[in-house]
């Protein structure tokens, strides 16, 4: 069959994906440079809005916060999964995946009950004579970085434990076989094997992280502002669209930035695990 016979047979889904992404994405665009009006007022507010930069630092400041603190943990726990008789790992795999069934909005009331004012971590602590107050776990921004890294631990954790699996461990006993204990052989020659998933698994929890909307109105109690949030209420509550697509498209370039950054200095298919 012919290269052209090939295209024929893909042309109907791709003419789905138009339909059903690439419009409305080129509409979101359309409407950041025309509503209320033609030009790029909406894009001048970035610079004349002290409270639209304040929401945009705060999103990054969580998100970079949220990226680090979810693969520092994935990476522990793959670590441990790529180390594990194989019915072990299929074990915790299972759990890691169950995860996924749990819908963000309960695990954010989960959250809530257990680090409010009167939940059980508080309460164990003021009996156990810790504090004599209820510590603020909640309404703030360490509640909205506790409940977004438990959320987004999992999709660390995937990518980073398929890297290390195509690792070939005698690299790692010709290390220690010439003399090198296990932390030089772990900093010189495991973690720079492992560097593809690291980036793999940051891209994955930063992109996610950027559109979280439940988990900082809930545990955020509306004192931590993100870019999500606020691009809801100017569409349901003020009606402004022209914002709205403005910082929409903001964060899709600012995402598509990161991936052709990073595409300079290597090869995306090999980071999240394609081969050629």
């Amino acid at each position: 069959m012919r290269l052209n016979n090939y295209w024929l047979l893909v042309a109907p889904l791709l003419l789905l994906v138009m339909a059903l992404y690439a419009w409305p994405v080129i509409n979101i665009l359309w409407l950041s440079v025309t509503e209320p009006q033609a030009g790029l007022q909406n894009y001048e507010k970035l610079f004349a809005s002290s409270s639209l930069a304040r929401i945009l630092w705060t999103t990054l400041r969580v998100c970079l916060l949220t990226t680090f603190g979810a693969v520092l943990a994935g990476y522990l726990v793959a670590y441990m999964m790529a180390h594990l008789a194989s019915g072990e790992r299929s074990w915790m795999l299972t759990f890691v995946l169950v995860s996924f069934w749990v819908s963000v909005l309960v695990r954010a009331f989960a959250w809530l009950t257990l680090l409010g004012r009167n939940g059980l971590l508080n309460g164990a602590l003021i009996s156990s004579g810790l504090t004599d107050e209820p510590i603020t776990f909640v309404r703030n921004e360490l509640g909205v970085l506790i409940g977004m890294i438990h959320y987004m631990i999992p999709y660390a954790v995937l990518p980073l434990l398929a890297n290390m699996q195509g690792l070939d461990g005698r690299v790692m006993s010709a290390s220690r076989s010439l003399g090198a204990g296990p932390l030089v052989t772990f900093r010189r020659i495991y973690l720079p094997l492992t560097m593809p998933g690291i980036f793999a698994a940051s891209i994955l929890v930063f992109v996610i992280s950027l559109g979280f909307y439940v988990t900082p109105a809930i545990l955020g109690g509306g004192r931590v502002l993100m870019a999500a949030e606020y691009i809801s209420v100017q569409v349901l509550v003020t009606l402004q669209w022209g914002t709205a697509s403005m910082l929409a498209t903001l964060m899709l370039g600012g995402v598509l930035a990161l991936m052709f950054t990073l595409s300079r200095f290597m090869k995306l298919s090999e980071v999240f695990g394609a081969k050629a």
